[in-house]
């Protein structure tokens, strides 16, 4: 082939490349700006890209009708099930009402940004910001298990970060279940394993190899701080290292109760850690404390009761042979709970994942198949040009 035709060719492929779904399973659904919602493998994906607002904007108009029919669940059916009991008698609760009250005392805490975000969101999902604000502060008024492997306790070194997330099957999250992978203006591009319309994490992974997962403990009504979930968003958008990301839960005013196990796949380190209202502790990798009696060598264990115990006789029965498969494994029932609402297996060290969720009939997610993926490729997806565009936004 002559020199001119050939380099006008690969002109071509390069830029189809450019253009072209990275993934063979996946299908662009709609382009809002920067962003784009697409399907992998059944899996909703979806990506945000610029600044809070933009952000904001491209998720509440790509998810609007999850969102808005995820907060109508919350606040018009679910909420009314909390009923305290007050002098013998069951009293109604304005559950909406009290959430916004505990955001206003955390607003001095909570960087603009995150505000600006939601109001994105509201907007383009024609919503009122206070229900999108509302909805985003629900973790803090609800308090699952974690662990973290390297070195000798792998079949190969390889650092994995088991995350079970125990919620409740019964509040529908996992009808709203999505990817958002997150390339924040500035900061440290991310995937949170989350539902729409949340913008804080649980559970996530950024670029720079940190993963992060969450368990609630006590400590209820302790609220002037970070929210939990804010706090791990910021850490995965500011952390180099494991050390930066401890750094951010060590230096900020922090709420409740929260445990928390985080990975760096770049050194193979792990730990676990209090970062409550009133405490603040790490627990490396094959140490003990008290509540975590069973410490294995290059290993982090973070569970409650039976499912500790059972978690640590698992983990030192496999010790030195755990792969991604028998890692993943770890999570099955009874260390997850019927409420198992999603687990997830980071392969820190590489960037893979594989995550499971709860059925829609609220089948726990430890009993459903788990779908692989790979952060540095979903960074690197582009939307197809031909899906539809949505532009504007919707008005309440």
């Amino acid at each position: 082939m002559p020199g001119k035709a050939f380099r006008a060719l690969a002109t071509i492929l390069m830029v189809l490349g450019a253009v072209a779904p990275a993934s063979a399973g996946s299908k662009t659904v709609a382009i809002c700006g920067r962003g784009f919602l697409e399907e992998v493998d059944g899996t909703k994906v979806l990506h945000l890209k610029g600044t809070p607002r933009e952000m904001g904007l491209q998720h509440g108009t790509l998810l609007k009708d999850d969102i808005r029919e995820q907060v109508r669940f919350l606040f018009e059916v679910k909420a009314k099930e909390f009923k305290p009991e007050v002098a013998g008698l069951k009293l109604p609760l304005d559950v909406k009402r009290l959430i916004l009250s505990i955001s206003e005392l955390q607003r001095k805490y909570v960087p603009a940004k995150y505000y600006e975000e939601m109001a994105g969101i509201a907007e383009g999902a024609g919503m009122k910001v206070e229900d999108v604000v509302a909805a985003n502060f629900i973790p803090e008024m609800f308090h699952c298990s974690g662990f973290a492997l390297s070195g000798s306790a792998t079949k190969d070194g390889t650092l994995y970060h088991g995350r079970i997330l125990d919620y409740g099957c019964d509040w529908k999250l996992q009808e709203h279940a999505v990817l958002v992978v997150a390339e924040p203006e500035g900061s440290i591009p991310f995937v949170n394993v989350t539902y729409a319309g949340f913008i804080g994490s649980v559970t996530g992974m950024n670029a720079k190899k940190v993963s992060i997962g969450e368990m609630g403990g006590g400590g209820l009504g302790h609220w002037e701080g970070v929210p939990m979930a804010l706090l791990v968003r910021m850490a995965l958008e500011e952390s180099d290292d494991l050390d930066e990301a401890v750094a951010v839960f060590r230096d900020h005013p922090r709420t409740c109760q929260y445990f928390y196990v985080v990975a760096d796949g770049k050194s193979g380190r792990g730990v676990g850690m209090e970062a409550s209202w009133d405490a603040f502790s790490v627990i490396r990798m094959g140490e003990s404390e008290p509540r975590l009696p069973h410490p294995v060598k290059d290993g982090v264990l973070m569970s409650a009761g039976s499912r500790y115990e059972e978690l640590a006789r698992r983990v030192q029965a496999g010790h030195g042979t755990f792969d991604a498969e028998s890692a993943r494994h770890l999570m099955d029932r009874p260390v997850a709970m019927k409420s198992n609402l999603h687990s997830v297996l980071f392969e820190t060290t590489t960037g893979r994942f594989w995550v499971a969720n709860a059925s829609p009939e609220g089948e726990p997610a430890a009993n459903q198949p788990y779908h692989a993926f790979r952060l540095s490729d979903l960074l690197a997806q582009k939307p197809d040009p031909a899906a539809p565009s949505l532009a504007g936004a919707a008005r309440p």
